[in-house]
């Protein structure tokens, strides 16, 4: 499966659409990533444990935004955009969203 933030894939040409596809990730951080976090914060640095979170996170979208344009018979998704959320009433949930076209390409 193809994946790619452009509108065309260099090389092949796109023969059929297949439509709109998407991939949800909520992901909640737990307590010890948020201490951990909250000491990096303090003193300064990167959270490793928040950025792995993110990582899987992302991965995870991406992967189900794949599926479901295999199983709407694509080959590849082109356009595709990911955004990310941060979500409940502390902040402590972060949703990651994936979309793009599903397209069929020789």
């Amino acid at each position: 499966m193809i994946i790619t933030t452009t509108p065309s894939i260099e090389g092949r040409r796109i023969v059929d659409y297949r439509g709109i596809v998407f991939g949800e990730v909520v992901s909640g951080v737990d307590f010890v990533r948020d201490l951990a976090a909250s000491f990096t914060n303090f003193f300064g640095g990167r959270s490793g444990g928040y950025e792995e979170e993110l990582v899987t996170a992302r991965q995870n979208a991406l992967n189900e935004m794949a599926q479901r344009a295999a199983s709407a018979g694509a080959n590849a998704v082109v356009g595709v955009d990911v955004d990310y959320e941060v979500l409940g009433a502390d902040g402590n949930m972060l949703m990651v969203t994936v979309s793009g076209t599903a397209v069929v390409v020789e």
